[in-house]
């Protein structure tokens, strides 16, 4: 598969830069997506949120994946913020696993402090995750609340792992300079959108 460059290519990054990096395979993106690049922008003071669309999810089925440049353009479409950037950077390399992706951005711009954002319906299940515990070893990592799914990632396996090295939501700004294992609960308001409802409705309308 052909990519352009338009879509691959790496946002601007710099020494002292405070970077939220928000994965997901985005299918589609919705206002749910844009209001956690929003809120995490301002809640950990951050310069810059970089939206990773993936190729795709390990963890998901592919049947319904959307192509990946429709992804991207509708995620640039959907977000319009000079501060948020959308790139299909990981497919031009061939990541498979997020902590592949997150090594070489750390080894790619060592002088920038990015920050891991995850909603809780995927640290419930971080666990699952390859090397989940590299991931977070590698950099601080920011969860914003999803509806139903606050008590489940809460007493994750995962959260229960890093109980100790949990910020209080009132630090969340200083996120961007702590060191790792670092990471925050940010409750706030949310969206009742999901992707899989979104293409399930489009399923029905079609027929």
């Amino acid at each position: 598969m052909t990519l352009s460059p338009d879509i691959t290519a790496l946002p601007p990054f710099g020494s002292g830069l405070r970077v939220g990096l928000f994965g997901g395979s985005f299918n589609p993106i919705h206002e749910g997506h844009r209001l956690v690049a929003e809120q995490c922008l301002k809640r950990l003071a951050l310069d810059a949120v970089w939206l990773l669309v993936s190729p795709g999810n390990p963890l998901k089925d592919h049947s319904e994946l959307a192509p990946l440049a429709a992804r991207v353009h509708a995620a640039r479409t959907l977000t319009a913020n000079p501060r948020i950037h959308v790139t299909a950077v990981e497919a031009a390399h061939s990541f498979r696993y997020t902590i592949d992706t997150l090594e070489w951005l750390v080894a790619t711009c060592p002088d920038t402090r990015f920050v891991w954002i995850m909603g809780a319906d995927n640290l419930a299940q971080f666990d699952r995750w390859e090397r989940w515990q590299d991931i977070a070893a590698l950099m601080p990592i920011a969860v914003y609340d999803r509806p139903g799914s606050i008590f489940r990632a809460t007493v994750s396996k995962a959260a229960t792992a890093l109980k100790k090295h949990r910020l209080p939501e009132a630090e969340a700004e200083a996120l961007a300079n702590r060191q790792p294992p670092a990471w925050v609960y940010l409750h706030g308001i949310t969206s009742p959108q999901s992707s899989s409802a979104i293409r399930a409705l489009r399923g029905t309308e079609a027929n």
